[in-house]
């Protein structure tokens, strides 16, 4: 490990040599701001799942008197996870970089920290640092764990040619909370016992609404003009050039687009994508800073270039796609359009979500598309059905409330398995 950070420093550094000289104190396992006592330490890796996190922090933080909230740390990898963990848990959690694994920069943290147990949001497993957890004797907990097919295919041939070589994975894991029967299964098959492992179903369907955000709200509806408002959301590589190419087929409708691209470092490449092709493109972060919107009213793309507001905007679509799922990617969380009644378009490609993937085909809850083209019409007959696009978004909202309490199995969890963190402060049984 450290010979590759060696040989790949010119290279980070060359490419985002601001954020890791900022971030390099924290990743050593130098933090300047620790927890106090004993904290909680919860494990995100990014975006998605620090808003499992969040959900999963809310409610186990209610089990509790006021006051007697257990001390939590929340660590991410990305500065994506980062920026969203301090937005979103700052007020009630310390935030900070999960550390590299090495020796000296776990101990450093470590020894700074304290933890007292740690939950691991559906997976991240580093041999050593689970070692170390071990030999202090500090309890891990996963929940909302998942094994993706590609995962499981490396697994599945480490366990039938070297089965030992899982062993520092898994063996210090006090037990697995997963999202899915397929994933205890997976588990079971790569030599973990079965008693070790829960179904506890998905975190994700137990998310709040997204906040109203009035602000955004009024500057979106200024840009609109009353027009029909369509939201592509996490958009990959490939797939922003499908979705314009179906506004632009549906440009009779006068449509506004809300591009969201799902990665912060494309948010340049979308916008001179939409330049290029000659499309009146607005970007989200230059709306704040315009005393009026007048001029801005006929814009036909405003790119999403902020974090944290997409679910928001999903709450004025009269369509939604989900992106990653056109190109093979395997998709991202389609919970959030459905959480606010917005009718969903996907791709083919919805490989990490295939249990939430198989409700929603199962009861054709929304729309399967292949291509711009397919897109496009789709759009087209909801603006012009409305009481279809009303029936698709009705029972996409129905699987999500059918599916609700896996966050309460996730608890229970914990509390068998760290009992310390809930006898310390007498939290509630409920």
């Amino acid at each position: 490990m450290l010979l590759a950070l060696f040989l790949a420093g010119p290279f980070l550094l060359a490419r985002r040599g601001k954020h890791h000289l900022e971030t390099l104190s924290g990743r050593l396992g130098r933090n300047r701001d620790p927890a106090h006592g004993h904290p909680l330490w919860i494990h995100a890796v990014s975006v998605g799942e620090v808003e499992v996190a969040k959900t999963f922090l809310q409610q186990l933080n209610l089990r509790f008197a006021p006051g007697e909230q257990p001390s939590t740390l929340i660590t991410t990898i990305t500065p994506t996870g980062q920026q969203r963990a301090r937005e979103a848990l700052g007020s009630v959690a310390r935030v900070a970089y999960f550390p590299f694994e090495f020796g000296f920069a776990q101990s450093a943290f470590l020894r700074t920290n304290r933890p007292q147990s740690l939950v691991l949001v559906e997976g991240e497993l580093w041999p050593l640092l689970l070692r170390r957890l071990r030999a202090l004797e500090i309890p891990v907990v996963m929940i909302n764990g998942r094994i993706s097919d590609r995962s499981f295919g490396r697994l599945e041939q480490i366990h039938r040619f070297a089965p030992r070589l899982l062993r520092p994975l898994l063996e210090p894991v006090s037990h697995f909370g997963v999202q899915s029967q397929q994933d205890r299964d997976r588990l079971a098959a790569i030599g973990v016992e079965s008693q070790r492992i829960t179904v506890t179903g998905n975190l994700k369907f137990d998310a709040d609404s997204p906040p109203q955000h009035e602000q955004l709200g009024q500057l979106i509806g200024a840009v609109a003009c009353s027009r029909p408002i369509i939201v592509a959301g996490s958009t990959m590589p490939g797939e922003e050039a499908m979705v314009l190419d179906a506004i632009e087929e549906i440009q009779d409708l006068d449509p506004l687009l809300i591009l969201a691209p799902r990665h912060p470092e494309r948010f340049g490449d979308v916008f001179k994508l939409c330049k290029d092709r000659d499309l009146d493109c607005i970007r989200r972060s230059a709306l704040d800073q315009r005393p009026t919107l007048a001029d801005r009213s006929g814009a036909r793309v405003l790119l999403l270039d902020t974090l944290g507001e997409l679910a928001s905007t999903y709450r004025w679509a009269k369509s939604a796609f989900v992106g990653g799922t056109l190109v093979a990617t395997g998709g991202h969380n389609p919970l959030e359009p459905a959480r606010c009644n917005a009718p969903i378009c996907v791709g083919p490609s919805m490989e990490n979500f295939p249990e939430i993937a198989a409700a929603f085909d199962a009861e054709r809850a929304w729309q399967r598309v292949v291509n711009a083209g397919e897109l496009a019409a789709t759009w087209r007959r909801w603006a012009e059905q409305p009481s279809e696009a009303e029936r698709v978004a009705n029972l996409a909202h129905g699987i999500l409330e059918r599916n609700q309490g896996a966050t309460r199995r996730s608890i229970e969890l914990l509390r068998r398995h760290a009992p310390a963190l809930f006898q310390a402060t007498g939290a509630e049984d409920h």
